[in-house]
């Protein structure tokens, strides 16, 4: 069966059906979502756009600049990013490279998980049950990591520079390492942060 060219608008949104078979698509002014069980072989990209692709679907680079990134449940991709906007990515769903986003919360949900570095500039991570084999890196972001999660490099707050990214960091971000989570490197911590961490997470191979 052919694979569909890609398809590529300006100013409309692009839609891909459930089940169907794409070699992927690109859009300037427009969303793009991807049904139920579609497989999609080449990137999703767009410029000003959400991208939402629904449960079981398999696709390979999302992208976009402004907008907001949605994965649904037992997602397959290769890799998720953002400018400006949210990442969030559902139970299940599995991320072969990383999540970036500059301006934007990053959500990743039971089950997730992702094998490489999850990182953002501004903007709160939060993830639920969810697995990072990479570090969980950001600047100006509060992270939380509950239900047991896993970050399997370091977690790591960077210290902001010197020109920023139109945040103001006088803030202290806050860092939350729930009961039965684990950072199995350690953490970095170049300025200043509010540290909880529970009786029963692990850091580094240890209890703190």
């Amino acid at each position: 069966m052919a694979v569909p060219a890609l398809v590529a608008t300006v100013n409309k949104s692009i839609k891909i059906a459930a089940g169907e078979v794409s070699s992927g698509a690109s859009s300037v002014n427009g969303s793009i979502s991807v049904g139920e069980n579609a497989v999609v072989s080449g990137n999703l990209k767009t410029v000003n756009g959400t991208i939402r692709v629904d449960d079981g679907a398999t696709i390979e680079k999302a992208s976009t600049v402004n907008g907001t990134v949605r994965i649904g449940e037992n997602v397959k991709s290769e890799s998720l990013g953002t400018v400006n906007g949210s990442i969030r990515v559902a139970r299940g769903s599995t991320v072969d490279g990383e999540i970036e986003a500059v301006n934007g919360r990053i959500s990743l949900a039971n089950e997730a998980s992702v094998a490489d570095n999850v990182a953002n500039v501004n903007g709160d991570m939060d993830l639920s049950g969810a697995t990072v084999g990479g570090d969980v890196k950001t600047v100006n972001g509060d992270i939380e990591l509950s239900e047991g999660s896993v970050v399997k490099g370091n977690l790591i707050v960077e210290e902001p520079s010197s020109w920023g990214w139109g945040k103001s960091s006088k803030s202290k971000p806050r860092v939350v390492i729930g009961p039965g989570s684990q950072v199995e490197v350690d953490l970095l911590l170049e300025r200043e942060v509010e540290l909880f961490i529970s009786e029963d997470a692990t850091v580094g191979g240890g209890k703190r």
